[in-house]
């Protein structure tokens, strides 16, 4: 019988090996024997906690996802400017904190893109995801733009962040594409979207 309280550390321990398992070898050679190994536990754990290897994929997503929806909270909420503007930057640069960018996380949010195609549980997370990022973008240009113009400001800077993370993503080492350069272009079309405000 496990020990009490015992539950939350396994989980987090299973997600981190799953992470590091899909850092070195990538979603299809991570096996469970493979991420059982790298958290010195038994295969029948990740089965008692998981059921399977997509149970652990979900977990360590959903592990991700809060992450991300963590790191844009707190930049919102240090914001002493309560402008559109200074939301959607923090929301911005929320989707590119440490969290979100460093190798593990990027490779695991490119796997679990590819598995949200064939698999519905996790093409449900990922609309969550989408429809997240969709409805805070909206609701703060909102406040500035009317509602046509408000949905067209959030759709193209959604995808624009989607664009920008993933180029970061498969840049790889050298002349890297930078976060740094991410949030410069995404920052720069978000002012062009806020300067129709002033037009009107």
């Amino acid at each position: 019988m496990p020990k009490v309280g015992m539950q939350p550390i396994r989980r987090s321990q299973l997600i981190n090996a799953t992470l590091q398992a899909v850092d070195q070898v990538g979603m299809s050679d991570a096996s469970i024997a493979y991420i059982a190994r790298l958290a010195g536990v038994s295969n029948g754990i990740i089965s008692h906690y998981f059921q399977d290897k997509n149970g652990l994929l979900e977990a360590t997503m959903r592990h991700l996802m809060l992450a991300l929806s963590d790191a844009v909270r707190e930049r919102r909420a240090a914001l002493k400017d309560d402008s559109p503007r200074a939301h959607l930057r923090a929301i911005i640069e929320g989707n590119f904190d440490d969290s979100q960018v460093n190798g593990p996380a990027m490779k695991t949010w490119l796997a679990f893109w590819a598995s949200s195609m064939h698999h519905p549980v996790l093409r449900r997370l990922q609309r969550v995801n989408d429809r997240r990022l969709y409805s805070n973008l909206c609701c703060e240009f909102r406040r500035v733009l009317n509602l046509a113009d408000a949905r067209s400001a959030a759709l193209g800077l959604a995808a624009l962040i989607d664009g920008l993370w993933l180029r970061s993503a498969l840049s790889g080492s050298g002349d890297a594409f930078k976060s740094e350069q991410a949030l410069q272009v995404a920052f720069e079309y978000l002012d062009l979207q806020l300067a129709k405000v002033r037009k009107a």
